[in-house]
């Protein structure tokens, strides 16, 4: 079985996921990105910080991964982004069928 995941990623602002999302799903990277608003706290040189930011959870497969990183770091305003991945133990079988279709063939 195709090993399907969710990213999630967060973005400084709107104008940056946006930025981001369109390069990713223009590439077929993934699929379907929800953007959220979310206020994250956080450790960064040595104090405790605050951003307003928002989440990117995008639907996309582990063998895409590298290939979203490297998109992500030419675009990413933040010198340390997080990028996770998310394995997903199952899915809906036509979900299934439709992210087939809609991302990127394995290279």
């Amino acid at each position: 079985m195709t090993s399907f995941c969710n990213l999630y990623l967060t973005c400084a602002d709107e104008k940056e996921a946006d930025k981001i999302v369109n390069t990713l799903l223009v590439k077929h990277f993934v699929a379907c990105v929800h953007k959220i608003p979310v206020s994250s706290e956080f450790h960064w040189q040595g104090k405790i910080k605050s951003n307003d930011e928002i989440l990117l959870v995008m639907d996309s497969r582990e063998d895409l991964f590298d290939e979203v990183e490297r998109e992500i770091v030419k675009l990413h305003s933040y010198d340390s982004f997080v990028l996770e991945a998310i394995p997903l133990s199952r899915i809906s079988k036509k979900a299934q069928k439709w992210l087939d279709g809609e991302l990127k063939n394995a290279s």
